[in-house]
């Protein structure tokens, strides 16, 4: 059911007498038997009906505006403590980033060192090549696996027998060295993008939010639709499954909380039947009482009895006493697995409207031990 205060248009903080008077405006304009055109006529007017039922009775209406506050409440929390996570793993890419331009940037003066020296023993000619050794520049690849470890070192690089930087001193001229000093330092940089190119951010979902929908037993068996109206005005619809009971609780992808840059939540359902003088569901089985006189709880009868599902027709044993609950099998709510649970009529006893001298003479007998 859709939130009752939206349904009849009252504030939260409203008194019982404007409750009751914005019921009976909304009941009257939309009376079936005053909106014989329109199909939905009923279902709002059933609907009309649910909202005053919860909002009219103080602990219902209690329980629901708690339920409601504690949704709310965790929702906001949910949203909070997800900006705050966001905020740390910014922070947290940011120091790493942070740390390896530092890391860079040391990286470059020492390429740059290590390719003035190269140049400088290349001008002073072969023999100065061969005292000091090989001068041979280190490719980007080799360079990352050096700083970042072995893991870093990105496939599909600039190969060193291809890249034009990785020939021996003996075959380097001057100015062959100084562009490979100059290809050391972009190929670097190329390499090092390829490497540390942020992985597309993970998109969380927005928070799940909760809701109530009241139905009554019929629904639940016709296995109806049911309007739900968010906070934000929309409407929620979705059809009760098999196997709804009270207490069931429905997960609808999707239908949550929308929160910028963030897939929607999900709307998280829990049924609730109606509490009514008249059934009430325990599991899958359907509780009615059946009001029946002291002569036929001692002697037995046939008796009919009111269900969800039509009358009944079924048999009272001899001597039953209020504490008796006759079971008729497969007349209770359809279960996940196709079965259905029982209708449970509970026996109460009921005396005759007016005293029968009869009657209480029999009992005053049997109590004090005076038998004709």
């Amino acid at each position: 059911m859709r939130d009752p205060y939206s349904i009849l248009g009252v504030k939260r903080d409203a008194d019982s007498d404007e409750i009751k008077a914005a019921w009976r405006s909304k009941a009257k304009t939309v009376h079936p038997d005053h909106n014989r055109d329109d199909p939905d006529a009923n279902a709002r007017f059933t609907e009309i009906g649910q909202a005053y039922d919860l909002l009219k009775d103080p602990k219902k209406r209690g329980l629901y505006d708690q339920a409601r506050r504690a949704s709310d409440g965790k929702q906001r929390e949910q949203t909070i403590m997800q900006k705050r996570e966001a905020a740390r793993e910014a922070a947290r890419q940011a120091a790493e980033r942070a740390k390896a331009a530092e890391k860079l940037m040391e990286e470059l003066a020492r390429a740059q060192a290590r390719n003035e020296k190269a140049t400088a023993e290349s001008e002073e000619g072969p023999s100065a090549t061969a005292t000091s050794g090989s001068t041979k520049p280190e490719t980007p690849e080799d360079m990352l696996e050096r700083i970042f470890g072995a893991e870093a070192k990105v496939k599909g690089g600039v190969d060193s027998g291809k890249s034009g930087v990785a020939g021996s001193a003996e075959d380097a001229s001057a100015p062959e060295t100084a562009e490979a000093g100059n290809s050391v330092a972009l190929g670097f940089f190329n390499a090092l993008i390829r490497r540390f190119k942020p992985a597309p951010p993970v998109v969380e979902k927005a928070p799940d939010m909760t809701a109530e929908a009241i139905v009554t037993v019929s629904d639940i068996i016709a296995q109806k639709q049911v309007t739900l109206r968010m906070p934000d005005e929309r409407d929620v619809r979705f059809q009760l499954p098999v196997g709804a009971t009270d207490g069931h609780v429905i997960r609808l992808k999707g239908q949550g909380l929308k929160l910028p840059d963030a897939p929607r939540g999900d709307l998280v359902v829990t049924v609730l039947t109606a509490r009514d003088d008249t059934f009430t569901v325990k599991g899958y089985d359907i509780h009615t009482s059946l009001p029946i006189a002291l002569a036929d709880a001692v002697l037995g009868c046939e008796a009919k009895v009111q269900s969800p599902r039509g009358e009944q027709q079924l048999s009272v044993p001899a001597w039953s006493g209020s504490d008796k609950a006759i079971h008729v099998p497969g007349k209770g709510l359809q279960k996940d697995d196709g079965t259905f649970g029982d209708l449970v009529v509970e026996l109460r006893i009921v005396l005759l409207e007016t005293p029968d001298a009869k009657v209480t003479d029999l009992m005053r007998h049997m109590r004090e031990g005076l038998y004709l």
